[in-house]
């Protein structure tokens, strides 16, 4: 009986042992999971969406690549609307940042016009899909996986056009990537960028009734996080004109041009509704 009781007491130590350790990570793992940020949550999330088929994750052809050799191509700021070839001009020789660009879309392109590229993406798929074209292709890229949130990697005055497709609604502060894209951008070099305006913020999932308050911000209103997880649609931020244009003007840019864009597919679209904006601002010489 003693023997018996001994075992006995021995098992449940070893049993409360392990269930206090379970419990113990157990708990480590849901604070891991509340705090992670949104950053972390939004690249799992354009990972899913590029695993998934993903229109803007779709790397671009051969043929497309042999095009642009032969002077007939296209690149996107926003859904729908091409960006104008002169919004670029002659790229020969040119060191172009790629910021939020990844995916094999629009760098070979600007390679195929004899472009220097890099390109920074916090997507470890979109940046694999860089790598998959330039080796298909036979060039070189400088890919970085790395976030826009931060200070870029990238010293002062490094390159003649940044092109930042609509990226910046996943991003809470714009004013810091406006900043950077100055700084790293030489005199008289140009910004290209894709702009998210309120509107698609605002309406129901149908685009039909208002529903939102802005500014939609998930980090601060309960709602929109529920409602962001919900859709699996990463965390996602409204920003206004002032923001956004404003913000450009704020960091040193002069705005030269601008043209505006829809959803490319929903009501919104089909009542023509213009949800995007595209600018080219400059980094005049002081």
């Amino acid at each position: 009986m003693q023997f018996g009781s001994g075992l006995f007491t021995m098992i449940n130590s070893i049993a409360k042992s392990w269930f206090t350790k379970v419990s113990e990570f157990l708990v480590v793992m849901e604070v891991s999971k509340i705090m992670k940020t949104y950053q972390d949550i939004n690249k799992e999330t354009i990972d899913r969406w590029v695993e998934e088929g993903w229109e803007w994750g779709k790397p671009t052809s051969h043929d497309a690549y042999i095009s642009a050799k032969n002077g007939e191509w296209k690149v996107f700021l926003t859904p729908t609307f091409p960006v104008p070839h002169e919004w670029l001009g002659d790229l020969k020789g040119k060191k172009i940042l790629g910021l939020a660009s990844g995916g094999g879309q629009q760098m070979p392109i600007f390679n195929a016009l004899g472009a220097e590229c890099t390109v920074l993406d916090y997507s470890s798929k979109q940046i694999e899909n860089e790598f998959l074209v330039a080796e298909r292709e036979g060039y070189n890229i400088k890919a970085i996986e790395g976030d826009m949130t931060k200070i870029l990697p990238f010293e002062n005055e490094t390159f003649d056009i940044v092109f930042h497709p609509v990226s910046n609604c996943y991003v809470e502060d714009v004013q810091h990537v406006f900043n950077e894209a100055y700084r790293v951008l030489k005199k008289g070099g140009i910004l290209l960028a894709g702009l998210n305006n309120e509107i698609n913020y605002i309406v129901d999932d149908e685009e039909k009734e208002i529903v939102w308050k802005m500014p939609f911000n998930p980090l601060k209103d309960k709602a929109a996080k529920e409602y962001m997880i919900k859709g699996n649609s990463g965390i996602q931020f409204s920003h206004n004109i002032t923001e956004q244009i404003g913000g450009q003007l704020k960091a040193g840019f002069t705005l030269l041009d601008i043209y505006e864009d829809t959803n490319g597919s929903g009501r919104l679209h089909e009542m023509n509704i213009k949800t995007y904006i595209a600018t080219k601002s400059a980094k005049l010489s002081k």
